[in-house]
């Protein structure tokens, strides 16, 4: 379905509905999300006549048998607008599942797709409205959802390195068909949006009409208990950095000590903020007073630990650590030679030739911990025990095997000669080393 770039001869859009995307502004580059339909086509034809250099992105889900007339029918309409298109194709997985794991498989492939396509300073323009918020805030609720969930979509937000917008969130759908139709907009209607087995199409097609008739107004009623609960969500994740930094906690480790002074409900409040901000997705576990029950009051020579995803948390020496998910290592103990950096797990080694008046390069590899490992810190010197060595330096247990040591020599003579970032030999560390080797260990940076 087709139809003329513009709207029909005389017609000119409210300035209700054009202030919201005027307002968009600072951004290097503008992009639409164009799906084709009724809310994303009139969103386009609004941005076009708003902003000038303005881009369109489809993306084509390949899950409807219309795909292919959708995807010509927005070709078509920016041909017609003069707004430049990409076009990109996502293939959704048969592993999806049930009609909600298709759905959200979707979802997560298209916002990847445009993560991918966004540069910094760059702003993409989604057509949601107010129904699409009162719909998402009753799904959440009965998802059981808390007050961030239920504060529903924000109206702009960091999408990769650029900027996700909302202009039309405040604005009802029956006003954006309303003015598509008095323009003479065409679009295509995605057949998937009458099937009810999808959750939001039940609600959006069964439940929120109903609601509506008995209470009218009730977009704008679920929009104060959002915007409520937004501004509930910000204050609890002040208090959570406020008491993060009284506490001195870190990045990636935080006090138990620090955590035992808060309440029951400050500490679920506090972790649930700190892994956000570390990065990672809290776990959905119901009872978090026994987790954190097992992670606080285990004995000290205990390792409670708590898997979650691509990360576990863990308790070493009054400490809870925030581990993520490390890479594999080697199968086995691998050869350094100079100039041929190797990679190591989450480390970086590499032996760098400094003197060229030196003797030759003593075979020199890596490998990991197998027991009874000594180290001697200074030439000459006694030796101790590698595990006590690591104990002292409280490097935490589950580092300990992961560890790359580095031994230099042959036989008899082959001895250790760094540990980590954590200890290099004199004999290969600083701007003059006496082997003339310098041998540089770096771990990544989370």
């Amino acid at each position: 379905m087709t139809l003329g770039a513009k709207p029909a001869a005389g017609y000119a859009f409210p300035e209700a509905l054009l202030a919201p995307v005027r307002a968009v502004t600072g951004y290097r580059r503008l992009w639409v999300a164009l799906s084709g339909g009724l809310d994303s086509t009139l969103l386009l034809h609004l941005t076009a006549l708003c902003h000038s250099g303005v881009r369109a992105v489809h993306i084509n889900h390949q899950l409807q048998a219309n795909a292919g007339e959708t995807e010509a029918f927005c070709r078509d309409l920016c041909v017609g607008l003069n707004v430049p298109l990409t076009v990109e194709a996502v293939t959704v997985g048969l592993g999806a599942g049930r009609a909600e794991g298709l759905e959200e498989a979707a979802r997560k492939l298209r916002y990847g797709a445009f993560e991918a396509l966004l540069e910094a300073g760059d702003v993409l323009l989604m057509a949601h409205h107010g129904d699409d918020q009162a719909e998402t805030v009753l799904f959440r609720m009965f998802r059981g959802s808390g007050v961030a969930g239920l504060a529903g979509m924000p109206e702009s937000r960091p999408l990769g390195v650029g900027r996700l917008a909302r202009p039309l969130l405040g604005i009802e759908r029956t006003e954006l068909e309303l003015y598509a139709r008095l323009a003479g907009l065409s679009w295509v209607d995605d057949p998937s949006n009458t099937d009810q087995k999808y959750d939001r199409n039940f609600l959006r097609l069964s439940i929120l009409p109903a609601l509506k008739k008995r209470w009218p107004g009730l977009n704008q009623r679920l929009q104060h208990s959002a915007s409520a609960c937004s501004e509930s969500s910000f204050l609890n994740k002040r208090l959570a950095e406020l008491q993060w930094q009284a506490m001195g906690g870190r990045k990636h480790r935080l006090p138990v000590a620090g955590l035992e002074t808060l309440s029951l409900v400050e500490q679920k409040n506090l972790l649930h903020w700190w892994i956000r901000h570390a990065g990672y997705r809290p776990p959905s576990i119901a009872d978090w007073s026994q987790i954190l029950h097992d992670l606080l009051q285990a004995a000290e020579d205990r390792s409670p630990e708590l898997r979650a995803g691509n990360y576990s948390l863990r308790r070493f020496q009054g400490e809870l650590y925030l581990v993520s998910e490390a890479p594999d290592l080697p199968a086995g103990p691998v050869d350094l030679e100079p100039g041929c950096p190797v990679r190591w797990g989450e480390w970086t080694v590499q032996l760098d030739r400094i003197s060229t008046s030196g003797s030759d390069v003593l075979p020199i590899r890596i490998c990991t911990r197998q027991g009874g490992e000594r180290i001697r810190l200074r030439a000459g010197g006694p030796s101790k025990s590698l595990k006590k060595w690591l104990q002292e330096q409280a490097v935490p247990p589950w580092e300990r095997p992961r560890l790359p040591l580095i031994f230099g020599g042959v036989g008899n003579e082959e001895e250790l000669i760094a540990i980590g970032d954590l200890w290099c030999s004199e004999q290969y560390c600083g701007k003059a080393p006496a082997a003339g080797l310098q041998l540089i260990v770096e771990r990544d940076c989370d």
